[in-house]
């Protein structure tokens, strides 16, 4: 028996071949992520004819070249978490760090650990695809938080206190008033180049052409705002240029950001839990296919607590003799992504009062109740949310 440590780099990796007693078999050496050094790789380990375990760390993205090859000729490959190798191998009074040296220590991890090796569990393609995109939406919903800073810094130096009319609302077409609006006008001294009458015309005119409801009193309560702020800039070129180019990458950000969640919904629509899900409380459109993405295969889970401990939710007991730590704080140990997601969930489920009983929602309020903080009973609701999601769709399967 066969124990191969393979410590993972971007576009290489190093190798360690051991028995299964731990006595060196080949010295590491290091194999190219392509076609003809990895068939090279799986011909020596068949050579041995003797079975063949092999461990590697999760790298990112970087050991999915090699664990989807060495898995398409049939070996075994167990990928181990970093935080654990990194535990184990800190056993050691003097650790030394080298590509060499960790691909020997995470075959002799192998080899302490050969009977409780998991074999890598590919994800259905589907699942796979969520997934990619969720991390992906889950990046440029960042840039647009950015992106929509940056606009707001410079219409607070040309505009000062005209978001408090264009409040930003998330709308199903895409469009955003707010940018709309000060693309087509930039600056108050342009605002006030109007008369009253004339700007009251012009923006029930812009409205009616932009798809948004013709409102005179609204502009006649921005044009008095324009007339009453100071700005701390000139209307010139260089503003129009600054504001046109913060409104474009806004646009461009939010188009992206439209055409990801559209493809997440037409795969989450193949699939047969998405129905439950979306019926779920707290749970529409946009946030069943974030869950369902984050989330993955639920049969991949042993339990509701292993759905829990992926969130990062669960809290880890310490007791010792007769003392026993209470108001312990989540392990915050998996997805932060699937927090954030479940926190929005819980954070829907308590902006509206239920007309009838909803385990979840009366969970957070007597949570509340006992003296929890309200985030700390939100976390709590989501920890009994995770327990049902499990069960519905589990049962779905089985």
């Amino acid at each position: 028996m066969l124990v191969v440590g393979i410590d993972v780099s971007k576009n290489k990796s190093t190798v360690s071949i051991l028995e299964q007693s731990g006595k060196c078999l080949k010295k590491p050496f290091e194999v190219e992520h392509c076609k003809s050094s990895l068939n090279a790789l799986s011909d020596l380990l068949f050579s041995f004819n003797q079975e063949v375990k092999i461990v590697m760390e999760a790298t990112s993205v970087y050991h999915l070249h090699i664990l989807y090859f060495l898995q398409s000729r049939n070996f075994f490959v167990s990928v181990v978490n970093p935080l654990m190798l990194k535990r184990w191998r800190t056993q050691n009074l003097r650790p030394v760090k080298t590509d060499k040296h960790d691909s020997i220590a995470i075959a002799k991890y192998g080899c302490e650990k050969w009977f409780s090796l998991q074999n890598f569990y590919p994800e259905n393609e589907t699942y796979s695809e969520l997934k990619i995109l969720g991390r992906q939406y889950a990046h440029y919903m960042e840039l647009h938080i950015s992106a929509l800073q940056e606009l707001n810094h410079i219409v607070d130096q040309t505009m000062p206190g005209i978001k408090t009319f264009f409040p930003i609302i998330n709308n199903p077409s895409g469009k955003n008033k707010f940018a709309d609006f000060v693309e087509k006008y930039q600056h108050f001294d342009k605002i006030t180049s109007f008369s009253e009458n004339e700007f009251i015309a012009d923006y029930n005119s812009w409205a009616k052409q932009s798809g948004y409801f013709p409102n005179s009193k609204k502009a006649k309560t921005v044009y008095e705002k324009a007339t009453d702020s100071i700005t701390l800039i000139p209307f010139n070129k260089t503003t129009q240029f600054l504001i046109f180019e913060a409104v474009r990458v806004l646009r461009e950000i939010d188009s992206t950001l439209h055409k990801i969640l559209s493809r997440m919904v037409e795969l989450a629509k193949t699939l047969p839990e998405y129905p439950i899900v979306k019926s779920m409380r707290g749970v529409g459109d946009k946030l069943a296919v974030k869950l369902i993405a984050e989330i993955g295969d639920i049969r991949r889970f042993r339990s509701g607590k292993s759905l829990i401990a992926y969130a990062g939710i669960d809290v880890i007991p310490y007791q010792s003799g007769k003392f026993n730590a209470e108001n312990r704080k989540i392990s915050k140990r998996g997805s932060s992504l699937l927090r954030k997601i479940g926190y929005e969930v819980m954070l829907c489920i308590k902006a509206h009062k239920p007309k009838i009983s909803d385990i979840v929602y009366d969970f957070i309020v007597k949570k509340e109740s006992e003296g929890k903080s309200k985030r700390a009973a939100k976390i709590a609701g989501l920890n009994k949310f995770l327990r049902i999601y499990y069960a519905r769709i589990k049962e779905l399967y089985s």
